[in-house]
């Protein structure tokens, strides 16, 4: 059991004397949730509130989890950037948590995460030496490997080509099946294939959108995700400024 809890964050972030905007999110339990808006919104934002790092502006409102236990020790976090140490290889990277916590690291499932997002054989190489989306698949890795209750993920598909994107969509949903997943992005047929819950974000509000009746991961040609993504995408460029 994850016993993974919702995550709640309501009240508006103010960043140099104005407001970037004023949300009520609730992530449920154990699911996915997909968050979509306009570049500038805030949506990273959001997700460095939850971790409780520095935003450059400020909050008032509140971030709670559910069963009352602080959010901030129970998070794993994939950046847009790879953040990954240019010192350290592939595979010391992906366990570097571990040893920053001073813990022996699980070098077996370091090793089966690296082989699932085609890195085995690039994994004493340093980052200088992979191409962006392999780097982004290590990233991919080194949150996987934290195993943690609440993921927050910062677009993290962006810079792999169509069939690795799917492949590594499908393995997110694998290994975080259970979790609560914060999934930031710009890819309405990415929200439409894992999102449980889809939020378009505005200076206002973060308003539900209607969910394919499947259940993630969708398909690749489930029929009412290919619609929800037609209709997303159809919507997200009328409203776009």
């Amino acid at each position: 059991m994850n016993n993974a809890p919702g995550i709640r964050l309501a009240g508006q972030h103010v960043m140099d004397g104005k407001p970037l905007f004023e949300t009520d999110i609730t992530l449920p339990p154990g699911q996915w949730t997909c968050l979509l808006g306009p570049s500038g919104i805030g949506k990273s934002t959001v997700l460095r509130l939850i971790l409780g790092l520095e935003t450059g502006g400020s909050f008032s409102g509140e971030i709670a989890a559910s069963d009352g236990v602080p959010v901030q020790e129970r998070v794993s976090y994939m950046a847009q950037s790879d953040l990954l140490m240019p010192w350290l290889s592939v595979t010391d990277n992906v366990v570097i948590g571990a040893r920053l916590r001073g813990e022996t690291p699980d070098m077996a499932r370091a090793e089966r995460l690296l082989d699932r997002v085609g890195l085995n054989a690039h994994r004493t190489k340093t980052p200088r030496a992979l191409s962006g989306g392999m780097r982004q698949r290590a990233a991919l890795a080194r949150t996987l490997m934290e195993d943690r209750p609440v993921v927050l993920l910062d677009e993290p598909f962006s810079a792999l080509d169509a069939g690795t994107r799917a492949d590594m969509q499908e393995l997110a949903a694998e290994v975080l099946q259970g979790k609560t997943v914060l999934l930031v992005t710009h890819d309405p047929a990415e929200a439409s294939r894992l999102g449980h819950q889809i939020l378009l974000m505005s200076p206002q509000a973060a308003t539900p959108w209607p969910v394919p009746a499947s259940h993630p991961v969708r398909a690749l040609n489930d029929e009412e995700a290919l619609t929800c993504q037609a209709d997303l995408m159809a919507h997200l460029r009328m409203v776009q400024p």
